[in-house]
């Protein structure tokens, strides 16, 4: 990998799925030295929580895991993210429809699920932990989110010849 791929995860509203894989994907390019070669963001579809740090419940499950959240704010897709992403991620069908919607003709870039890059998974979407009580669905999305992280990871380095 010799220039810059973007990657942009995208949820409903940027404070539990899209945040998730943000951190994990981030953190597994920086164990692997590659942190330069890549640029991470996440957004919402919706701009119910724009300027929010992850939900506490998030941030939580995830530094159980070694993966710090809480330097991430919530944020809109924008329609400049179509011109400055390689990659376009969404967690669910509903979030890949609005993306779609928005998407202008000239994009290049992939638009798609992200569990599509999980293998081994029965899930075809992340779902949604907001409204769950206790730690159970946080978990769960952490663990699809790391399968589908290793997943892209080995696509992005296939796709780069390695």
């Amino acid at each position: 990998m010799t220039q810059q791929t973007s990657i942009l995860f995208v949820c409903l509203g940027n404070i539990c799925r899209s945040p998730t894989a943000h951190g994990v994907f981030e953190r597994l390019i920086e164990q692997e030295g590659l942190s330069a070669r890549f640029y991470i963001d996440s957004a919402g579809t919706a701009a119910y929580h724009v300027g929010k740090a992850p939900d506490p419940r998030t941030q939580a499950a995830a530094k159980r895991r070694g993966y710090p959240l809480e330097h991430l704010r919530a944020r809109a897709v924008d329609m400049s993210d179509f011109e400055r992403f390689d990659y376009i991620l969404a967690m669910d069908d509903a979030n890949l429809r609005e993306l779609r919607s928005l998407c202008p003709r000239g994009f290049r870039g992939h638009l798609g699920l992200f569990l599509d890059f999980a293998e081994g998974v029965k899930h075809k979407e992340v779902p949604d932990p907001y409204y769950t009580s206790g730690d159970q669905g946080f978990e769960e999305v952490l663990d699809l989110v790391e399968k589908a992280s290793q997943g892209l990871y080995r696509h992005l380095l296939q796709e780069a010849g390695r």
